[in-house]
């Protein structure tokens, strides 16, 4: 992949997106991981305004350090960009002591978990409505169109998706050209809604690299070739994922009304 064509194609794509929109710049949620990093610096060098926005909630400390580093060279490097920090842990914690008990606390934990990143949703879309601002979103193209790894309505709630098309391990690659700082680089990818340093490893049973392959794969699987134990696990994990979560990749069904009945 040519890494700086790449980089000037999205970074040209987004500024013509605003242009076109009638807006005036963009709004990233930044984690501290590498998607929301690149797609952050990526918005800076359109050279129009850029509010990073970070949002902790029970965050582990390692994933607000970083979130921080990299925001304090993004405004050292970049006149056009600006930041907010907003603790939602309270308004979290509010939440969940409004909510009634349930009898399945695994239930409740993930829903909770899903509730923090429509939670940072609210937020972000508040501060674009504030200055006529877009979401830009964090996704990459194995976790939005491959696993389904994202929260609907959550991560998943965004005006525009610069990085989508991008495996992420292109993403890393991305990262590394555009100078995203070290810490970032080498940290385990997370969705950081857990409270602590549970990886996207963790919870999925796969590394990114390996499902990027099972999606390559199942696009264009090699007849003639004889899979290994581990090969054979990760397409039934991606299968598996991918097929659960077609709710999140396909458009809401819609229930259509016969002329005949109106």
């Amino acid at each position: 992949m040519n890494n700086k064509a790449v980089i000037e194609h999205i970074v040209s794509w987004m500024a013509n997106y605003v242009a076109k929109s009638s807006t005036k710049g963009f709004v990233v949620g930044v984690s501290g991981g590498i998607d929301s990093a690149l797609t952050s610096t990526l918005a800076a060098k359109t050279g129009l305004p850029t509010l990073c926005l970070e949002m902790p909630i029970h965050q582990a400390k390692s994933q607000v350090t970083r979130a921080r580093e990299h925001i304090e060279k993004l405004e050292s490097e970049y006149d056009n960009v600006s930041s907010v920090e907003i603790d939602l842990t309270p308004v979290f914690d509010q939440f969940v002591e409004s909510l009634p008990r349930v009898d399945s606390e695994d239930e409740r934990f993930l829903s909770l978990a899903n509730a923090r990143a429509r939670l940072r949703m609210t937020t972000l879309y508040y501060f674009a409505g504030l200055n006529n601002y877009i979401v830009a979103g964090t996704g990459n193209k194995v976790e939005d169109f491959g696993v389904g790894f994202y929260t609907k309505y959550g991560d998943g709630g965004v005006d525009i998706s610069p990085i989508a098309d991008l495996m992420k391990t292109e993403v890393f690659s991305l990262a590394k050209t555009v100078g995203v700082i070290e810490a970032i680089q080498i940290a385990k990818p997370t969705d950081g809604l857990w409270g602590d340093d549970r990886s996207d490893e963790d919870q999925i049973g796969a590394t990114y690299p390996e499902l990027e392959w099972a999606m390559q794969y199942q696009s264009s699987p090699e007849a003639d070739k004889r899979l290994s134990g581990r090969e054979k696990e990760v397409i039934a994990i991606y299968t598996r994922l991918n097929r659960a979560n077609q709710h999140k990749m396909n458009p809401i069904p819609v229930c259509e009304i016969p002329e005949s009945l109106r």
